[in-house]
């Protein structure tokens, strides 16, 4: 009976973590892109500070009606919002946020979060094809071309982490940590955060949307819940990345003072306002920019790094 109520209680903390951290992350992208952008909307919805402004989108998402084109495949397009979100909650069951303190820890847990990610992308190929739309179409090969690019250099930086840690369990790899990890992994962080970037989609790497190009990509025939959805699977995905971040090369819970869980937090949080400052920042890339940056750029570094970290652990032990 108390297996059972244990892994209630953890099912429900991740769940509540899901449905509460991307709305914050929500929120903060609205009130920095305010700010950086003197958008007044965001500073002034509900009165202090703008706080009812991610309330007034729900209730606009909400209210507008749910249209699937005529053409369209209907289950394929139903579903499509589901699969872009769905693996980035189950993402958040193996990664650890405290000593102890973590869904399940998984012995594979880097192979299993890194594999289930790359099924995240599928939601945004799904609607592409279903939509019946050349736009979203167009959008979906993107993403799919996309994501072939920027696995590598992703799966190749958090190897190292792994090489160095000596296991693939996520909170082995916390405890394995240690501070002068920073510089020495931190050719491996900078390529896994802009490749985790790239595969969630985020400017400056939107060619699948693209808004000046093909409207929204795979997203242009979507309405109402169905495209909050879609916003929500973006805002997981930025909490994920974040987490995943924190937990390979930023130490995890490793810090002064604070109890592990404040520490955690506090890192995820501070990436997810570096995701949305290179938001406001740059502009977006083109298409052979995006694979240049991806096959000349980032795999070389990844390889470098993976080198690096052998030569150091040859070197220790």
């Amino acid at each position: 009976m108390a297996d059972v109520l244990d892994i209630a209680v953890r099912l429900i903390a991740i769940v509540a973590a899901f449905l509460v951290l991307p709305l914050i992350v929500g929120q903060m992208e609205h009130k920095a892109m305010a700010h950086m952008q003197s958008r007044l909307g965001p500073m002034y919805a509900g009165g202090f500070h703008g706080w009812a402004q991610l309330i007034a989108d729900g209730v606009k998402f909400a209210q507008k009606e749910d249209v699937i084109p005529a053409a369209a495949d209907r289950r394929v397009f139903a579903i499509a919002p589901a699969v872009a979100l769905v693996p980035y909650l189950v993402v958040l069951i193996v990664i650890p946020v405290a000593p102890g303190l973590v869904g399940v820890d998984l012995d594979a847990g880097l192979f299993f979060v890194l594999a289930v990610m790359g099924v995240g992308v599928l939601g945004a190929i799904m609607a592409g094809w279903a939509s019946a739309n050349k736009y979203s179409v167009l959008g979906g090969i993107r993403a799919a071309a996309q994501l072939m690019s920027y696995e590598l250099p992703l799966v190749l930086a958090a190897s190292s982490v792994a090489m160095a840690a000596g296991t693939l369990s996520l909170q082995g790899i916390v405890e394995q940590w240690r501070w002068w990890w920073l510089p020495w992994q931190a050719i491996g962080a900078v390529v896994f955060f802009v490749a985790g970037l790239a595969e969630l989609r985020r400017p400056p790497f939107d060619m699948p949307i693209a808004d000046s190009e093909i409207i929204m990509g795979p997203m242009t025939e979507y309405a109402g819940i169905r495209f909050a959805l879609f916003m929500l699977a973006e805002y997981a995905g930025i909490v994920v990345l974040s987490a995943l971040t924190t937990v390979l090369f930023l130490g995890g819970w490793h810090g002064p003072l604070l109890p592990g869980l404040v520490w955690t937090l506090v890192k995820i949080f501070v990436l997810a306002f570096v995701v949305i400052w290179v938001r406001v920042s740059y502009p977006r890339l083109r298409e052979d920019q995006l694979q240049k940056l991806a096959w000349i750029g980032l795999v070389p570094l990844a390889l470098l790094q993976l080198a690096l970290t052998g030569v150091v652990k040859v070197l220790i032990t």
